[in-house]
């Protein structure tokens, strides 16, 4: 009733508005076109086109099985080549989480470009995390990567780990902010007075890391780094920020930074990978990034500019 052919020929109906439209584009006759769409309303019970002399429209029971058969003939389609990926060692799906310092559109773009067409029946799903997020994701959830996960020791023996590099801090401010005022390295007293702007850490099942901020110091939490970058350079408080992020602003002189009595030390990340969730398409992403492969090379930026700036 709801073979292939006979689906083809009604999505082929319902495309071009017309039987002798559709019985040319499939290299049929009209009456063979019109006796399959009969066959199926007759085996369905429902009328599926409204006929006219000049014109075929679909009904409601219509559109909804146009919908249903566009998607079952797409799977239908790829199904070929799906099961001959499986054979291969191919994951049908990978889950990817990212750090929000390492997170980029560009970035996953154009690692995604690469990935999709490599793999073109593997689905590729990315996520964007926050500090122990990360990890969180990757232990608990059906993740298979990280690119970014924090420090340089894996969590779980199942989890394999290759270091990317050290992220530096700056603390800084906007240039109209009441402490760029102050030339000399600022006391904590200075501080308090004003804001400190953080991220929250995005993990649900291990500890939150605590960001930066002094006792009794009013904090004002936002979603991620764009924001966070934004706030201070509206001058609504102060922090630390990546020094790949901050160094081209402090030269327009966009934002100043200062030090404080306890700087932040750089932060590790690493590349992190499940050794149960490694397929084909896995070790291609890890293989990329162990070459510093052009595909991946938005990520592994802010670690390049980090180490010229010094």
């Amino acid at each position: 009733m709801l073979d292939p052919e006979t689906l083809r020929t009604f999505v082929c109906i319902a495309e071009t508005g017309s039987f002798s439209r559709a019985a040319e584009k499939m290299y049929k006759t009209t009456a063979t076109i019109s006796y399959r769409i009969k066959l199926l309303e007759d085996n369905t019970g429902v009328s599926l086109l409204n006929r006219t002399t000049r014109s075929v429209s679909l009904t409601p029971a219509g559109e909804h099985l146009l919908a249903q058969a566009r998607e079952w003939l797409g799977w239908v389609d790829s199904m070929p080549g799906e099961l001959q990926q499986i054979n291969n060692g191919v994951e049908r799906q990978v889950n990817i989480v990212v750090n929000n310092l390492l997170y980029n559109p560009q970035a996953v773009s154009s690692l995604l470009a690469w990935l999709s067409q490599r793999y073109p029946f593997t689905q590729f799903y990315f996520s964007r995390h926050i500090y122990m997020g990360v990890w969180d994701s990757l232990l608990y959830d059906d993740f298979s990567l990280a690119i970014g996960a924090t420090g340089t020791e894996t969590l779980s023996d199942t989890i394999s780990l290759a270091q990317l590099g050290d992220i530096s801090w700056l603390f800084v401010m906007a240039p109209h902010h009441p402490l760029a005022q102050h030339a000399d390295s600022l006391t904590e007293a200075q501080l308090r007075r004003y804001p400190a702007v953080n991220i929250e850490d995005s993990a649900r099942r291990l500890t939150k890391r605590v960001a930066w901020r002094l006792p009794g110091q009013k904090e004002i939490v936002v979603p991620d780094i764009e924001t966070k970058l934004a706030a201070h350079l509206a001058g609504v408080g102060v922090g630390f920020l990546p020094e790949y992020l901050c160094l081209p602003l402090i030269e327009k002189g966009a934002l100043v930074s200062r030090q404080i009595p306890m700087m932040r030390p750089p932060s590790p990340l690493s590349l992190a990978w499940r050794k149960d969730h490694h397929g084909k398409a896995v070790q291609d992403i890890v293989s990329l990034f162990s070459s510093a492969a052009p595909e991946v090379s938005v990520f592994l930026d802010p670690f390049r500019q980090t180490v010229s700036a010094t």
